[in-house]
């Protein structure tokens, strides 16, 4: 346990990390040439990662769903939403809108059994923690608006 939650906290700072990275490349690009950049380049470094660490085993594809091979069309559209979504709102809340629009799909298939996944039950507890989240959103991105408005008017 103790190793996929770190997995997934150094997960979670590698996306925050690359949209950041991706947003940069991105004012000096445009979108579609900063999308094949950063998807060419983990292309690349993946492959050759891979044949590093699992040799011929890299080419086993048995047992593989054909539509599992979509995913990296999938991803076309994370890198693009992304940067987009952090060139008009910026990193911190685009980013934080994106987890949470993850947190409610994942939390939907699960709940549904799409995708291979195994069916889990829909609670009012995870209801509330994803409600809970929007509502940190909510209160990140106008809570301390009033404040600062009234700081401007008085200077």
């Amino acid at each position: 346990m103790v190793s996929g939650l770190l997995m997934a906290i150094t997960a979670g700072s590698l996306v925050s990390l690359q949209n950041i990275f991706n947003s940069k490349v991105n004012e000096r690009a445009d979108t579609w040439t900063t999308t094949t950049l950063v998807l060419g380049l983990g292309a690349i470094a993946s492959f050759l990662i891979g044949l590093f660490v699992e040799g011929k085993g890299m080419f086993n594809f048995a047992n593989m769903e054909p539509w599992y091979w979509f995913s990296g069309l999938i991803g076309i559209g994370v890198v693009t939403c992304l940067v987009q979504g952090v060139k008009w709102l910026g990193p911190t809340y685009a980013i934080s809108i994106a987890l949470t629009s993850q947190l409610g799909f994942a939390l939907l298939w699960d709940s549904l059994g799409w995708f291979g996944l195994e069916k889990v039950p829909f609670t009012a507890k995870q209801l509330i923690g994803v409600l809970v989240i929007v509502g940190g959103i909510v209160v990140f991105k106008f809570g301390g608006r009033h404040k600062v408005l009234q700081d401007s008017k008085a200077a």
